[in-house]
């Protein structure tokens, strides 16, 4: 697990588990029962990479290279019931959803640990019953193991006992900016959580500190502004899947009507592709190096030259002229393209059952082209993946334009970002790549 990891800071209320119930345990089976049981959870997970391990004693999302992981440890979630294993992936999905694992973290980080579970295990969001015991809940005493509790010293002692009455008094059902302002102006409750560190991390959790086994990572640190765009995107773009499904079918599971009213309102903003695009170029971006004599050189000043970074993205647009996708689409894909160009210089590469390579444009940064419709057939997918592995040496990634309608290519050892036109979707599976659906809005 690496800095950007969110953790759910949760022990297991069965400890002693057999290597026959550690075996038996299939991640999958419960996956399934919530596809039935919660289809906006379910819709959530569907893309997210679900990774095995021992290096984190639960479970936790992870934001990292513009892909989204879930890491979980089998002996903890062996030792859970079917409901509380639920709750530990919708705990999940809500760090997802309030963008927990992109946001800048405040510090202390583990107050600020405390408030994002606070907000997520209320009972309006998932229910105490599905929750593994000692999970953060307000208006409720954190439960602890009498056994583990009676090892405690007396100091120890004291510190859980004000830490889960503190936790007990406050109201259920408050955001995790709110909850974060409680804590923060109650100097007693920030010094028994950070042990006096209060400017940062505060420390690795100490004895009588409860619900702290992994501190959810540094949040939003080390993701460069691109990193955390592309991130965003494809989180937005599974919520309006997964709420258009959900509301398609009537099928809800569990998400109460004020939650139903929200995640809309989080989703009624059409998707700004372009912002997306742009992450994705700015995540292909080299660095050239120059030396120039307006830079100071720090080490050796009005000695030698200094250097100048620079930055470029070389990046390949493929853009579907097959018969399916009509002029007004077209044209629509060109005007955002041109707005693209404002931004970085790319390659402009028409493609129908084939790629036409008589036809590539380089898309200079700034500069306008006249594009026509130079094919007008079938649309193979695999012609463009082809074209772009065998060209991996001129581009650092590329970019599809289509209406989606052709046969999956398969995963990409390139990045690689999907746009489809207003109305349509793809067919198949897209994995880690980028989506993003037009909005046939037009240039802004």
């Amino acid at each position: 697990m690496n800095d950007n990891t969110t953790a759910t800071d949760i022990p297991t209320a069965k400890t002693q588990l057999t290597e026959a119930e550690l075996a038996a345990f299939d991640l999958g089976n419960h996956l399934t029962a919530l596809m039935w049981d919660e289809p906006f959870f379910s819709a959530m997970l569907r893309d997210v990479t679900k990774i095995e391990t021992d290096s984190i004693p639960t479970a936790g999302v992870l934001a990292k290279d513009g892909d989204i992981k879930m890491w979980w440890n089998r002996s903890f979630l062996a030792g859970l019931n079917s409901k509380q294993v639920k709750g530990l992936l919708k705990h999940e999905v809500y760090h997802l959803v309030f963008e927990h694992t992109t946001s800048r973290k405040k510090t202390p980080h583990i107050v600020h640990n405390y408030a994002t579970d606070l907000a997520i295990n209320s009972p309006a969001m998932i229910p105490e019953d599905e929750l593994p015991q000692g999970g953060l809940i307000p208006g409720k005493a954190i439960h602890i193991d009498p056994d583990a509790y009676a090892k405690l010293d007396a100091e120890a002692k004291a510190r859980f006992d004000r830490i889960s009455g503190k936790i007990e008094a406050l109201p259920p059902n408050m955001s995790s900016e709110w909850y974060f302002g409680q804590l923060m102006d109650d100097d007693e409750m920030v010094e028994d959580l950070t042990g006096g560190d209060k400017g940062g991390q505060g420390g690795q959790p100490g004895d009588g500190v409860p619900g702290t086994m992994d501190d959810h990572g540094e949040w939003g640190e080390g993701m460069s502004d691109a990193e955390k765009e592309l991130v965003k995107g494809k989180v937005k773009q599974a919520m309006r899947d997964a709420v258009k499904k959900c509301d398609a079918r009537g099928q809800w599971g569990s998400v109460s009507a004020e939650m139903r009213s929200e995640l809309r309102k989080m989703c009624s903003n059409e998707v700004d592709w372009k912002s997306v695009l742009r992450a994705f170029c700015g995540m292909s971006q080299r660095a050239n190096r120059s030396r120039t004599m307006k830079r100071i050189n720090r080490k050796y000043p009005y000695i030698h030259s200094g250097r100048k970074v620079g930055h470029s993205a070389n990046v390949a647009v493929y853009v579907d002229q097959s018969g399916s996708v009509d002029d007004e689409s077209l044209a629509l894909i060109y005007a955002e393209l041109e707005q693209l160009s404002r931004k970085v210089t790319f390659t402009f590469i028409p493609f129908d059952s084939s790629v036409d390579t008589d036809n590539e444009i380089v898309w200079k940064k700034g500069k306008k082209q006249r594009l026509n419709r130079f094919r007008c057939g079938g649309t193979n997918f695999h012609a463009v993946a082809e074209h772009a592995e065998s060209n991996k040496h001129r581009f650092d990634g590329y970019i599809v334009c289509t209406d989606g309608e052709a046969a999956d290519p398969g995963p990409s050892r390139m990045r690689r970002a999907w746009v489809i036109v207003p109305d349509r979707k793809l067919y198949f599976d897209k994995r880690n790549d980028t989506l993003v659906q037009m909005t046939g809005k037009g240039a802004a």
